[in-house]
C-alpha cells in the first residue's frame, strides 16, 4: 500500500502535475483570500467607528452639565477624552474622525438647542401679557 502512495507521489512530482495543481490552486484561492481580507477589514472599520461614536456620546454626555467651561472647550475636552481612550486601547484613529464623531454627538445632545422650523422669528419688542 505504501508503494502505491510513493509511486503516485513520484509521478505527481516527475510529471509536473503537482506544480500545475499548486499554481491552479493559488490562482483560485488568492482572489478568494483577498476578498475575505477586504471584508474583514470593512467589518473591523465599521466596528471601530461604532466604538468611536459610542465613546463620543459618552464624553459629550459627561460634559453636558459642566457650566464652568465654554462650548469650544467642551468640544476640545471631549475630543481629547475620546482620542486618549482610543490610543490607550491601541486603536489608531485619525483626529478628524474623532472630531466628526464628537460633533455628531454634540448635535444629538442637550447642548445643541433645538429649533422649531415652524415657529416665526420674533423681531422688535416682545410684550407678554401676564
Amino acid at each position: 500500500m505504501t508503494k502505491i502512495f510513493t509511486d503516485i507521489g513520484n509521478w505527481l512530482i516527475q510529471s509536473g502535475a503537482l506544480v500545475t495543481l499548486a499554481v491552479f490552486a493559488w490562482k483560485y484561492l488568492k482572489p478568494v483570500m483577498l476578498e475575505k481580507q477586504k471584508h474583514a477589514k470593512t467589518v473591523q472599520e465599521k466596528e471601530l467607528l461604532g466604538l468611536v461614536n459610542s465613546l463620543a456620546d459618552n464624553a459629550v454626555n459627561s460634559l453636558v452639565s459642566n457650566t464652568a467651561i465654554t462650548g469650544h472647550d467642551k468640544f476640545m475636552a471631549a475630543t481629547k477624552m475620546v482620542g486618549t481612550t482610543l490610543a490607550d486601547k491601541g486603536f489608531d484613529v485619525q483626529r478628524q474622525t474623532v472630531e466628526h464623531a464628537v460633533q455628531a454627538a454634540y448635535e444629538k445632545s442637550d447642548l445643541t438647542p433645538t429649533v422649531d422650523p415652524t415657529a416665526q422669528p420674533q423681531t422688535g419688542v416682545v410684550v407678554h401679557n401676564g
